[in-house]
């Protein structure tokens, strides 16, 4: 069975000053938003700082001063974008950040990035770049070009993962395997021991996960099928130092690192990447709002011939 696991993302940030997310808009407003990219919600978590609704096409997290939202599947994330973005003064919002990478089949997409980008712009001028090259991963992201200036200590940790070990597959595509499961699978004891939980298993596959503890949160987006499985991590907290742990579990055939203001990205990463694992991407720089965004992408390498895979001529739609 086909399910793009590649996420879309937006992250909007608003003057705090001016307006509060979590006291201005009420859950309902929420549950609209998410309608909007044809996704629901299946749950909430929230502490005093964040509010974090697990979808059925991945999250949304809330803050006071800015809000994150993840979709996968086929989604159409900026229309629920352009819905938040129709909803507020257009004074208040300081930054919208806007991020696409590379899907399995995106000719299975409703819309492509640069169809995105163009109602993004219908609101405010911003930049594209692309980090990666085009035949390889690669990531697109969109930002406002303003006088919007963010904070060096607004950290974000991205680890995505590709072609997970077919053992590990197997196991996550068992039959009735539950959330207790694949936590104790994912070792989430081991890297967030103290946070509020919720998680969801879907039919036939498919899992998702958030966690918060205080302003940090934690997501974790899984597609376990064979032969399109795909993992995201993402989380403000150091999901570098967890990279060991990550690859442990998965073995996964390749890999990519994102993250915005690390400033010791290429120093961290030296220390936890094992050696079968060759560089394939590095991209670093500097948006116009100040962050540091760095991307590397890691390809495991080949020592022997595998098989290809040979696709059903009759019913060629869930694999391709």
């Amino acid at each position: 069975m086909f399910f793009e696991g590649s996420e879309k993302k937006a992250e909007i940030i608003i003057d705090a000053q001016k307006a509060s997310l979590l006291k201005d808009y009420d859950d309902e407003f929420w549950g609209a938003l998410v309608a909007q990219c044809e996704a629901k919600v299946l749950s909430k978590i929230s502490n005093e700082t964040c509010k974090a609704f697990l979808l059925s096409e991945s999250s949304l997290f809330v803050w006071n001063d800015h809000l994150l939202i993840l979709t996968c599947g086929d989604t159409q994330l900026v229309n629920s974008v352009m819905f938040f973005l129709n909803h507020i003064d257009k004074d208040l919002v300081q930054q919208i950040i806007y991020q696409r990478k590379n899907e399995y089949c995106s000719h299975l997409q409703a819309s492509h990035v640069l169809d995105d980008t163009k109602q993004l712009q219908t609101f405010n001028q911003g930049k594209l770049l692309r980090f990666g090259e085009l035949d390889s991963h690669h990531s697109y992201l969109y930002h406002l070009d303003n006088d919007y200036r963010g904070e060096l200590n607004d950290k974000t940790y991205e680890v995505l993962i590709y072609n997970i070990d077919p053992a590990v597959s197997a196991l996550l595509t068992q039959k009735n395997i539950d959330n207790q499961q694949i936590r104790k699978i994912l070792q989430l004891d081991k890297m967030i021991p103290d946070f509020i939980l919720d998680d969801f298993v879907f039919e036939p596959f498919g899992y998702s996960l958030n966690a918060i503890f205080k302003e940090h949160y934690f997501t974790i987006h899984l597609t376990p099928q064979e032969h399109n499985s795909y993992v995201s991590f993402e989380s403000n907290i150091n999901l570098i130092d967890f990279i060991p742990i990550i690859l442990g579990i998965f073995s996964p055939a390749s890999f990519d690192v994102i993250t915005y203001n690390e400033l010791d990205f290429a120093e961290k990463l030296s220390h936890v990447i094992p050696p079968e694992y060759k560089t394939k991407e590095l991209v670093e720089t500097k948006l116009s709002c100040s962050y540091l965004v760095d991307f590397a992408s890691f390809n495991r390498e080949k020592i022997a011939f595998t098989q290809p895979f040979e696709i059903n001529l009759e019913d060629n739609t869930n694999v391709f």
